[in-house]
């Protein structure tokens, strides 16, 4: 895999992961799955493939001196810093700016910070599948076979067969849908030809920013005015420009939703992208009445006629008689909600914001 490089976006706050996750110790800075944050498990799940010297990380300035510390491997320069968040078309376009003026020649598979991959050995091999396909200029996408009609994903629909890459088949992806509501979802579901939009792609550098420049031009003239400038002094300052003029979009709906030549491998990898707490209970052991404890100390809790509950606590808690309950407990914050209500803990976080409630956030 010549001139193949990992980016890991590390950003935003996993707003439905409160009030653990919070805008000073985000979800992938958190370790909710084993000992470690979910950034350094992403870091140490592809290292067998990339080394440190070509594993790039985007992130916010507020994260970035944490990030580092959590894996040292990587040289610091290849930590590519926005001055603050605006969804992750500007991040990507940044880093990818970046990226090509370092190796004109690199193919880049974007990768995720904080999801879970239950399957790390066959990730690592789609992505050097995705890397053959991408060197024709395709964007490869990976797509995850859905197994239930989620409402809170986007998904791709895929068209033809195109090929067979070390026993991946790959497909034209038709058109990039944003979050469904049920009744589409399940239709998706039904139909068999749709995935979850993992997120992920993998994409060649040159054929990256010139989509870039067909689909936003405005985006692609602020980060080749930036590449002109990386190695003067002033970078920084004409970074921190440049980026109150970029435009707020995400990359699907940036470029994704728009770009020809896109294929998608619809792939079984074990993933979740643990984005509520009702996500990460479906991944963690349980105990033969389905309950879950989490904490420094798990054995310090007392767990009476309970089922299928999450108790995530530093201290002794106890739960009696109740089922499909989460439980989380931190120094300032408990939070007590039905596992089938956990994605309205945003909302939660959206009405502390709004009434002034910073110290919480």
């Amino acid at each position: 895999m010549k001139h193949c490089y990992a980016l890991i976006a590390a950003g935003g706050h996993g707003t439905r992961l409160w009030p653990m996750s919070r805008a000073r110790l985000p979800k992938q800075m958190l370790p909710l799955i084993d000992e470690h944050s979910m950034f350094r498990t992403s870091v140490e799940r592809i290292e067998p493939l990339f080394p440190p010297a070509d594993i790039f990380v985007v992130t916010g300035a507020e994260h970035a001196a944490d990030l580092m510390r959590e894996a040292p491997q990587i040289p610091q320069e290849n930590f590519i810093i926005e001055p603050y968040p605006k969804n992750t078309g500007p991040a990507l376009a940044l880093a990818l700016a970046t990226m090509q003026k370092r190796d004109p020649e690199a193919t880049v598979a974007i990768l995720t910070a904080d999801h879970h991959i239950g399957q790390p050995r066959k990730f690592r091999q789609v992505l050097q599948a995705a890397w053959q396909i991408a060197q024709a200029g395709r964007i490869v996408t990976l797509g995850i076979a859905p197994t239930y009609p989620a409402t809170g994903f986007g998904y791709i629909e895929q068209g033809e067969a195109i090929g067979e890459v070390d026993g991946f088949a790959y497909y034209q992806s038709r058109r990039f849908t944003e979050k469904p509501d049920i009744v589409r979802a399940t239709h998706f579901l039904a139909s068999g030809h749709y995935s979850w939009n993992s997120g992920m792609f993998v994409w060649r550098v040159d054929r990256a920013m010139q989509d870039l420049e067909r689909y936003q031009p405005a985006m692609y003239a602020l980060c080749s005015y930036l590449q002109s400038a990386f190695d003067a002094p002033e970078y920084q300052q004409k970074l921190h420009d440049v980026w109150e003029s970029m435009p707020r979009l995400s990359i699907d709906v940036a470029i994704m939703e728009k770009a020809e030549h896109i294929a998608v491998i619809p792939i079984d990898l074990g993933w979740s992208d643990v984005g509520t707490w009702a996500s990460l209970y479906d991944i963690l052991p349980q105990d033969s009445f389905g309950n879950c404890i989490k904490g420094k100390s798990s054995e310090n809790r007392v767990i009476l006629d309970t089922r299928d509950t999450l108790v995530f606590s530093d201290r002794l808690a106890v739960a009696i008689g109740v089922e499909d309950i989460v439980v989380v407990d931190t120094d300032d914050v408990l939070l007590l909600c039905h596992k089938d209500r956990t994605q309205d803990v945003k909302q939660v976080v959206e009405y502390l914001r709004e009434n002034g409630n910073d110290e919480f956030l």
